[in-house]
């Protein structure tokens, strides 16, 4: 090779190099940091909760990314808050999100009354919010804000399933929390059965605090409102926490002919039901009910790290995070307005099969189920499915001022 060549040589293999090196560098610095903050109530009366949704999002994270943990080129951060079920706290740990830590994105609460006290700051901010696994009907009604998204089911949701497993005519009495979750279910429960099942009746409703330790003022009062009605008669709870199903079987309803229909709950507190077979109600998830490759994804990996089926709020969390996933793929950005603009309509793969964001109030439509409890039972297994209720049977009423 001549000198003039040689030459020539050197200065394209030189250029190449600064090309690659250019490119290389370009490419880091498209690469980001993605945070997402997932506030829970880690301490409190839902402490159970928090640490299955937390649990559910990780691994949900995990297969939405392949183990990744990444979004095409950009690493998601994940910064866990504890908000000690204080719905000032919550509002505040929102504000540090988006504030100090500078996070794109924001799940929660636990809590209802918490998720409600959040939700103006995703506004104030412009940046998402995705709802897991706070349930009140006002969360995508009147205290919603198009920067919220939930991937939990609504009150109303719950009690479309719940309203499923009354047949013909029947008399209900309702026990419900006092607070947004409780009287928001039982305005849907009301909605639902009417719609579900004309002949069924609200006769009563009860209201009490989560820490009552004695209810039998509010059995007797139920008690005295159903037993001379016609029909099934039978007592609805809306609940979350220590459940008061067990009290009010010690109170022996069946003397009056009342039966008790529980809503679902976390394996721990239905399996303390064993003892009640045939007992039926509505539930938002059970690990044996969906039939499809990412619930048995996840059946298998959390049976494998945790030695237990994964459980109610487990489901929710891994929604919420393939979800987020979903969205930010399809976005290519972290922008709100670009991020409101894929995740309306979007649909995307949960434990209980897809999911689809509704445009008009975001929420995530969704199945849910009608169970009972078998007769025969052990400590992971003791629910049978009654009947699948698909999305489409679920005629959510729109809620929101959009």
């Amino acid at each position: 090779m001549n000198r003039i060549a040689r030459h020539v040589a050197l200065a394209t293999t030189a250029l190449a190099a600064t090309a690659l090196g250019a490119s290389l560098l370009a490419t880091q610095a498209a690469a980001k940091e993605i945070k997402v903050c997932l506030i829970v109530s880690k301490t409190g009366p839902l402490e159970a909760y928090a640490k299955q949704t937390e649990a559910g999002f990780n691994l949900g994270l995990e297969y939405a990314t392949k183990g990744t943990g990444k979004v095409g080129d950009d690493t998601l951060k994940i910064l866990v808050k504890d908000d000690q079920f204080k719905p000032e706290q919550t509002k505040a740990k929102a504000e540090e999100c988006y504030g100090d830590d500078k996070a794109d994105i924001v799940i929660g609460a636990t809590g209802s009354p918490n998720t409600i006290a959040m939700l103006p700051v995703a506004e104030e901010y412009k940046k998402i919010m995705i709802v897991e696994p706070a349930v009140a009907d006002s969360i995508t009604g009147d205290k919603w804000n198009k920067y919220v998204f939930r991937t939990a089911r609504n009150s109303t949701q719950d009690a479309y399933a719940a309203a499923a497993a009354l047949n013909g005519e029947a008399s209900v009495g309702m026990l419900a929390l006092d607070t947004a979750f409780g009287r928001d279910g039982v305005s849907a429960f009301k909605e639902a059965v009417a719609a579900v099942n004309p002949k069924a009746k609200i006769v009563h409703e009860e209201y009490a605090a989560g820490n009552t330790a004695d209810f039998a003022p509010q059995a007797e009062r139920l008690f005295n409102a159903l037993k001379d009605k016609p029909g099934r008669k039978v007592i609805a709870f809306i609940w979350a926490g220590p459940h008061p199903l067990p009290k009010f079987v010690d109170l022996k309803p069946e003397r009056f002919g009342i039966e008790l229909a529980p809503g679902g709950n976390i394996m721990p507190v239905m399996a303390a039901w064993r003892q009640f077979a045939g007992v039926e109600g509505g539930i938002y998830y059970y690990y044996d009910f969906p039939k499809n490759p990412v619930n048995d994804w996840l059946k298998t990996e959390y049976q494998k790290r945790y030695s237990a089926p994964p459980d109610f709020f487990v489901a929710g969390g891994f929604s919420a995070a393939t979800a987020l996933v979903t969205a930010l793929d399809k976005a290519k950005s972290t922008d709100a307005e670009k991020l409101i603009v894929a995740m309306e309509g979007m649909e995307f793969e949960t434990p209980k099969g897809k999911m689809t964001f509704r445009k008009e109030d975001h929420q995530a439509l969704q199945p849910m189920y009608h169970w009972r409890i078998k007769k025969q039972t052990t400590e992971t297994d003791f629910l049978e499915l009654v009947a699948e209720i698909p999305a489409s049977a679920l005629p959510l009423p729109i809620r929101n001022k959009r």
